[in-house]
């Protein structure tokens, strides 16, 4: 109980929060309208962004420039906004779903779904800590944005990774990158008739919403073509984000090391100990359940898809505004090069795996 209290505790803000959390929602708030302003001065022309990417933008031209002459005032509440607001933005993303939405795809998308996560995250492993020699953290960010659901992934993961801020910035910019070019990809070749021969409307909807990176991105693809395959691949999107919670278990899992005796390998058990339970992953989950089974007013349902763009976007900004370019650059274009080798892999593996699916 004494654990449960202190946990809930530190979600809750306190003084010295006040002025890092205020900057933080402002810049939110900004990057929000300008994304909405944007979308509405091109009539939608501007295709590839949203608030997210403004965010962190502005964050990191921010936190370049003016932001390190206050960080000893606003670093604490910029910090909560990184942590506590990033793991309730999670838990209110279940909002956007419901298990309605899974059903009526039916298994060959949960099938698809679940090889395209599982190859395209044990690939990017192995290519950027074997071959390119990717240090393991932006790995494992970079696989979490390619193999489930871009940016949200990515900053879910963070968590559970321990990732310094500008590892996370690399991993987000692979994402908003590569998913954007394959959201101008993918209708392209459909509409040439590249894909027709293997895949009809609706197992391109599939095929978009199990491979593309973000969810805006994916609702971008999937209605170029109708309307009815806009919502097949974006329900499809919808199951890769729910597989988030398990995810991040086993990648916890996977990231203990156990407490050796005697030069002893770990038990299964001592590693099972150390594991660090995502809970806030979880309580998404619950989220997605209860949006599902218990009446709420489309109102209810849209304010809280609101807070939740609102929470998401200050998380961003808070980690732009702690990214230094320095870092970024010490990194180099080793990331960009295991992103770019992941978006081909979406693009042919995840093809192959949708058509293999498809043909049972």
């Amino acid at each position: 109980m004494n654990a449960m209290a202190q946990t809930m505790h530190n979600y809750f803000p306190h003084n010295r929060h006040i002025s890092g959390l205020i900057v933080v929602l402002m810049g939110s708030l900004f990057c929000l309208w300008l994304n909405t302003s944007l979308d509405t001065w091109s009539d939608g022309r501007i295709v590839g962004l949203s608030s997210l990417t403004l965010a962190i933008l502005l964050g990191m031209v921010l936190g370049n420039t003016l932001y390190p002459n206050f960080s000893e005032q606003l670093d604490a509440g910029v910090n909560f906004a990184k942590g506590q607001i990033l793991r309730l933005a999670i838990i209110f993303y279940g909002f956007k779903l419901t298990l309605t939405q899974v059903a009526s795809v039916g298994m060959p998308a949960v099938m698809t779904d679940a090889l395209v996560l599982t190859s395209t995250f044990l690939l990017t492993y192995w290519l950027g800590t074997r071959w390119l020699k990717v240090d393991k953290q932006t790995t494992l960010l970079i696989g979490s944005g390619a193999s489930i659901c871009g940016a949200a992934a990515v900053i879910a993961a963070e968590p559970v990774v321990k990732a310094e801020a500008h590892k996370v910035t690399i991993a987000v910019a692979t994402v908003v990158v590569f998913g954007t070019i394959a959201m101008l990809l993918y209708p392209f070749l459909y509409q040439l008739g590249w894909l027709q021969p293997w895949l009809n409307a609706q197992q391109y909807g599939i095929y978009t919403g199990s491979t593309i990176h973000e969810v805006a991105q994916v609702v971008v693809a999937g209605n170029a073509v109708s309307p009815e395959v806009g919502n097949t691949a974006v329900v499809t999107k919808m199951i890769r984000v729910m597989m988030l919670a398990p995810f991040l278990l086993v990648l916890s899992f996977a990231l203990t090391k156990g407490s050796s005796e005697n030069g002893k390998v770990p038990s299964i058990m001592s590693r099972i100990k150390e594991v660090k339970v995502p809970w806030f992953a979880f309580i998404f989950i619950l989220v997605v359940l209860l949006h599902t089974w218990v009446p709420m007013t489309v109102s209810f349902e849209h304010s809280m898809v609101m807070l939740d763009d609102v929470l998401l976007t200050m998380a961003m900004f808070a980690l732009g505004l702690t990214t230094h370019l320095s870092a970024i650059k010490q990194a180099g274009v080793k990331p960009l090069i295991l992103g770019a080798i992941m978006f081909a892999w979406l693009i042919i593996g995840g093809g192959l795996i949708n058509i293999g699916i498809s043909s049972l």
